[in-house]
C-alpha cells in the first residue's frame, strides 16, 4: 500500500530494524558482538524500547504514523507526543501483565522474553517515558541539581537495566552506573546544544549560563564565543568527574561484561574529547568521536580500572 503522498511505508519488520539501526550512531557500543547472544538480544530489546521512547519525545518517528497505529492510535495522532507516550505506557503494562493482552508494538513485544527471563520490573521503563513527558513540559533547567534529577529519569534507568540483564546489580554498582549514565547524558547534551535549541530545549543549567555570562542569543550563533566555550568546558569537566566515578564499576566485574562497561565509560570519554577537540565550540554541529579515539579511551579505562574479587 502506498500513502497519499506517494511514499510506501516500511513493513513492520523493516520499520523496527530502522529504529534498532540507530544504535550505530550512539557514543558507546550498545550490544557488541563479543557478548553472549542472550545478552545481545536483551540489550537490543532494551535499546529498541528506549530509542522508541526518545523518538516519540523528540518527534523523530518515521513519517506515516505507523508507530501510532502499532500503539492502537489513529495515524492522525502521530504528532501528539503525549498521547503516544500514554499509549506506549499502556502497551508496556502488557509486558508485565498489568493490562490484558499482548503488547501491540513490536519493539515493546520484544521485551516480553527479556523481562520474564531476568525478572525485570516496569519501574526503569516507566522512568524513560516520564523523562520524555517532562521534555514536553520543561524546556529549561535552572540548576545543575534539576538537570541531575532529569538524568535520573532519562539515562540512569538504562544502566540499571544493563546490570539487571547481566545479573550483576549491587547497590554500589548501581550508584556508579548512575554516575556513568548521567555523564553520558550530559555529554550528549553538550554535543547537541544546537540541535536541542532547535527543539526549544536548553539542557545547560541557567545558573551556569549566568555564571559564564551566556544568554540564549549566544547559543543561536553560528560559532561559539569565548563565554559559551568556557561554559561548555565547565560542563565537560563535570561530566568527566562523573565518568571517573564509574571507573571502579568496570573493575568490579570480569570478562566480557568488563569490556562492555569499559565501552560505555570509554565512549563517554571519547565524546567529551571530541567536544574538547572542537575547542568547546559545539554550535556548528555535534562533535563526534572517531573509532580510534573510542578504542584508545576504552583501552585506557581497562588499564586504570581497579580489579576487585
Amino acid at each position: 500500500m502506498t500513502r497519499g503522498d506517494g511514499i510506501r511505508p516500511l513493513s513492520d519488520t523493516l520499520h523496527t530494524r530502522a529504529t534498532l539501526a540507530k544504535a550505530s550512531a550512539e557514543n558507546f557500543p550498545v550490544a557488541p558482538a563479543f557478548l553472549p547472544r542472550a545478552w545481545r538480544d536483551g540489550l537490543m530489546a532494551v535499546y529498541g524500547y528506549a530509542r522508541l521512547v526518545d523518538d516519540i519525545g523528540d518527534g523523530d518517528l518515521a513519517p506515516g504514523g505507523r508507530d501510532a497505529v502499532l500503539l492502537g492510535l489513529d495515524p492522525a495522532a502521530a504528532d501528539d507526543r503525549l498521547a503516544l507516550l500514554d499509549a506506549l505506557e499502556a502497551d508496556l503494562r502488557r509486558v508485565f501483565g498489568r493490562t490484558d493482552g499482548l503488547p501491540r508494538h513490536p519493539l515493546v513485544r520484544a521485551l516480553l522474553p527479556v523481562a520474564r527471563t531476568h525478572g525485570l520490573t516496569p519501574a526503569p521503563f516507566l522512568a524513560l517515558i516520564e523523562a520524555n513527558r517532562q521534555d514536553q513540559r520543561v524546556a529549561r533547567y535552572e540548576t545543575y541539581g534539576e538537570l541531575l534529577a532529569y538524568c535520573e529519569l532519562s539515562a540512569n534507568p538504562v544502566g540499571r537495566l544493563v546490570l539487571a540483564l547481566t545479573g550483576t546489580s549491587t547497590p554500589e554498582r548501581i550508584r556508579r552506573s548512575d554516575a556513568v549514565c548521567t555523564a553520558l547524558q550530559i555529554a550528549e547534551h553538550l554535543q547537541d546544544v544546537a540541535e536541542d535549541l532547535g527543539r526549544n530545549r536548553i539542557y545547560l543549567p541557567a545558573e551556569d549560563m549566568g555564571r559564564f555570562h551566556v544568554g540564549e542569543p549566544d547559543l543561536k550563533a553560528a560559532s561559539a564565543g569565548a563565554s559559551v566555550r568556557s561554559l561548555v568546558a565547565f560542563e565537560t569537566a563535570r561530566a568527566r568527574e562523573l565518568l571517573d566515578e564509574g571507573i571502579p564499576l568496570v573493575g568490579s566485574v570480569h570478562g566480557r561484561l568488563r569490556l562492555l562497561l569499559a565501552g560505555f565509560v570509554g565512549g563517554g570519554r571519547a565524546a567529551l574529547n571530541a567536544v574538547a577537540g572542537a575547542g568547546f565550540d559545539v554550535l556548528p554541529g555535534p562533535p563526534k568521536p572517531t573509532k580510534g579515539g573510542l578504542l584508545r579511551e576504552v583501552a585506557a579505562v581497562l588499564r586504570t580500572a581497579p580489579r576487585k574479587g
